[in-house]
């Protein structure tokens, strides 16, 4: 009896001493939602609104190191639904975008950094499991892999053209609300969205759209994408045989809130 009684002791130190297997989870990006309400405001450059942000500050946050350091040592292996995954990336894509404008500070745009033969996004700009990345390898080698196309209005390439950065960070379980919202405002912003000329029958809309617009077509092409996302009345201007489609120009000025 003794001797039952002492294995079953055992068993029981043994459970509670022994190392618990990491479960798989999705990356707390809680200090990244801290940076993001701290140092994201609404404002307007160049004549048009948008959300900015202040890198300087930002970049020498410590908590924006910590976020980073955390990043290292994530592995992306442990994300299992596709949600886990989408959110994930563009957090990442964001956070690295931020990270490198901090690491050139200051700068007129971001496309200052590197050159013709090495453009920006082709530098390896941050690490995940030790792994290094660039912002092109999470764009079009992971993202867009993904089939989700309002990944190109959630990522932001830290320019006044670009989508707005959120100012919440993406989150799994209400990551298909946060896109459509981010789809929404980006169309309802007549500088760098979409814009209508009811009377000439033209859309001018971002060069996002022309720039990916092979990724709309599972949608039936890039009009066909925005329809449910804008009001009745312009819907029918769509819809017109004879509308035009031309783009907006790109405005790669730094989305920098101290400009």
């Amino acid at each position: 009896m003794k001797f039952v009684k002492l294995q079953i002791i055992f068993i029981v130190l043994l459970a509670v001493l022994s190392p618990e297997p990491i479960m798989a989870k999705s990356f707390d990006f809680a200090d990244w939602g801290v940076l993001l309400k701290k140092y994201v405001n609404h404002e307007i450059l160049d004549g048009t609104p948008l959300n900015t942000i202040d890198y300087e500050e930002l970049g020498s946050d410590p908590v924006f190191a910590n976020l980073l350091s955390d990043l290292k040592l994530f592995i992306p292996s442990q994300l299992k639904t596709h949600e886990e995954k989408l959110a994930f990336w563009i957090n990442v894509y964001n956070v690295f975008a931020v990270k490198i404008v901090t690491k050139h500070y200051p700068l007129k745009s971001i496309k200052d950094i590197g050159s013709l033969f090495n453009p920006v996004w082709k530098h390896k700009v941050g690490a995940i499991d030790g792994k290094k990345y660039s912002l092109d390898k999470i764009e079009h080698q992971i993202l867009r892999k993904m089939g989700e196309p309002r990944v190109h209005v959630a990522i932001v390439c830290a320019s006044i053209s670009c989508p707005d950065l959120a100012m919440d960070v993406f989150r799994p379980e209400k990551l298909n609300e946060q896109l459509d919202s981010q789809v929404r405002n980006f169309l309802f912003n007549p500088r760098k969205g979409m814009k209508l000329d009811a009377d000439n029958k033209t859309v001018y809309l971002s060069s996002i759209f022309d720039w990916f617009k092979e990724d709309f077509e599972s949608y039936g092409g890039v009009l066909k994408f925005i329809e449910p996302y804008i009001k009745q009345k312009d819907r029918q201007i769509l819809n017109s045989s004879s509308l035009r489609v031309l783009y907006l120009k790109y405005n790669w000025q730094l989305n920098d809130s101290s400009l």
